[in-house]
């Protein structure tokens, strides 16, 4: 049935101030977790990631086990094992990217998790990125949040449309906590649905979730910025830099989302095991990636820390662009649980710091710090492979405290947005809102109330008299073969419709008696020419009819007619029209 656009209530903002306070207890217990299983997996193998300069874990757990690198190929194969076992066996549908799953949620599945998923998906990825998995904690964290607010509105049987709103605020608020990037965050939920479209009616209910959660999870934490970053002075001789890097930006991310699904594609799903296993395949893989790049190897945030210190050297970053983009690829589209955020920033640090240093090497006194570029980098790439240019920008300056980046950011982030053209990381996304499968109700009202009845009425319309005979009643509906008809009294004005049910009801013995004003059932069904075909096609399911006469508004005259088959009709052609 279609619906009324949607509207923020009370109940809803009251909702997502309880969203926001769960998605932040959340997120700190998430973080807490991903670090002690970090440490307990990885720690087994010796190698000891870095951190960025602005994240502490809560709880201090070290192994100080010896270097290994051959475990490196194990721990990953076996925390694959583990993730796969009890992700297919308790809630299949938490393998995967997390962000995807809730933006198919929220487009065709009317906003329902179940509510093992919350859980499954906490543990199942603290495993996979714990073990070694190139899989970020925004997956993990989307589906914690919205999982808790798809929970909450069918309890309190909330409507489709309040549910799917509040999912997007569990997701919002989640990354807005973890990532500490709270106004970032909220425009991630509303841009991220789409290629080139926001939700914008979710934005009051979202931010309101978001700056909640990210104040829970930061008295937690602390409030500093995830990533220390030098001092940026905008200089105009660096934008066609800028730009240049915006462009690079997007042709790798269209490349890297082409390996992303190809992996998954031509390798992960023509794979004849039971998927179970296919995360312990997946974990064996990148295991042997890690024993030669140890750096493509879990999240990644600390090497964009020791990046932006300008401490990467060239080769290596140049590596790390090849082997994150597999590893990643590989870790999610096998069924690891995880999500694509911090993968894809990492990416892009390493695209921003080897043009930096390039940059830097051949124009000297125009590039003042290689290490900007990686910041930049991090917005462009992401950005273009995600469709998410604003919250991009707005997420890594939050992330790094650094809002002197804005000018060069959004310059970059454009051009990787225009030329990473229509691939995105994120499946589930559509073009627009007018493909999601979620507002087809809100369309359909939209679109029948904005049609008047004039734009549809047919003047050549047949009436029943009210001084009629039920015989010569049954001649007209059989020779002119409506099901109804309106019928007009003897000053020409109309009383009513009657249908050949109500004839049929009557025994056929007593038609040449009665007349039709005995039998007139629908007195009130009827339209103006000014009227919506809403309105027409409410009366139509109310009194069960296929017609309704349209009157003059002063005489009360019948003076044409709406059929159910016009509405259809023409609702096909201006759908068409918008396709």
């Amino acid at each position: 049935m279609p619906t009324k656009p949607f509207y923020v209530s009370r109940k809803v903002i009251l909702l997502t101030i309880l969203v926001g306070i769960v998605a932040g207890l959340g997120s700190v217990f998430f973080y807490t977790l991903l670090h002690l299983f970090t440490n307990l997996l990885l720690g087994l193998s010796g190698y000891d990631i870095p951190t960025p300069a602005g994240e502490k874990p809560l709880i201090e757990f070290h192994l100080n086990m010896p270097y290994n690198p051959y475990l490196l190929i194990v721990i990953p194969a076996l925390g694959g094992l583990l993730s796969g076992l009890i992700v297919y066996t308790l809630a299949p549908e938490t393998e995967g990217d997390g962000t995807d799953a809730v933006i198919g949620v929220f487009h065709r599945k009317r906003g329902i998790i179940r509510g093992r998923v919350p859980i499954i998906k906490t543990i199942a990825s603290a495993i996979t990125i714990g073990s070694g998995g190139s899989a970020g904690r925004e997956g993990p964290i989307s589906q914690i949040g919205a999982g808790f607010a798809s929970y909450i509105s069918m309890k309190l049987h909330l409507t489709d449309r309040e549910r799917e709103v509040l999912v997007l605020c569990g997701m919002a608020a989640g990354i807005s906590s973890i990532f500490k990037s709270p106004f970032g965050g909220s425009l991630f939920g509303i841009e991220v649905l789409y290629h080139r479209d926001y939700e914008t009616e979710a934005f009051v209910p979202v931010i309101i979730s978001s700056f909640i959660a990210y104040a829970v999870f930061a008295l937690f934490t602390g409030w500093n910025a995830i990533f220390e970053t030098p001092h940026y002075i905008f200089s105009p001789f660096e934008l066609p830099f800028f730009a240049l890097l915006g462009i690079i930006a997007g042709l790798i991310s269209r490349a890297y989302v082409k390996i992303y699904y190809g992996i998954r594609d031509n390798f992960f799903r023509k794979l004849k095991v039971y998927p179970h296993l296919k995360p312990m395949i997946g974990g064996l893989m990148i295991g042997v990636i890690g024993f030669f790049i140890p750096e493509s190897l879990a999240a990644g945030y600390g090497w964009i820390q020791v990046a932006l210190y300008n401490k990467l050297p060239l080769e290596l970053m140049l590596i790390l662009i090849i082997a994150k983009i597999i590893t990643t690829s590989i870790t999610i589209t096998s069924g690891g649980s995880g999500g694509v955020f911090a993968p894809s920033l990492m990416i892009g640090a390493m695209i921003g710091g080897v043009c930096g240093i390039l940059f830097k090497a051949i124009f000297p006194n125009w590039i003042v710090d290689p290490a900007v570029f990686v910041l930049i980098g991090m917005i462009s790439f992401f950005g273009g492979s995600a469709k998410v240019p604003l919250a991009a920008i707005i997420m890594v300056a939050e992330m790094t405290g650094n809002y002197n980046l804005l000018m060069p950011a959004f310059l970059a982030a454009s051009m990787s947005y225009l030329v990473a053209g229509e691939e995105s990381i994120y499946e589930q996304q559509t073009m627009t809102k007018l493909q999601s499968p979620a507002h087809i109700p809100e369309h359909i009202y939209t679109l029948l109330e904005a049609i008047k009845v004039m734009e549809v009425a047919s003047p050549d319309i047949t009436v029943a008299e009210e001084d009629m005979t039920l015989i010569e009643l049954e001649k007209l509906i059989s020779q002119k073969k409506h099901l109804s008809l309106p019928v007009i009294g003897r000053n020409g004005k109309y009383i009513g419709i009657v249908s050949l049910f109500d004839l049929l009801s009557v025994d056929p013995s007593e038609w040449s008696k009665k007349k039709v004003r005995d039998i007139i059932s629908c007195k009130f069904a009827y339209v103006y020419p000014d009227d919506s075909i809403l309105k027409a096609l409410s009366l139509m399911l109310q009194y069960n009819i296929l017609r309704l006469p349209i009157l003059d508004r002063k005489k009360n005259k019948v003076i044409g007619e709406i059929a159910y088959d016009d509405i259809a009709k023409i609702l096909y052609y201006k759908t068409r029209e918008t396709i």
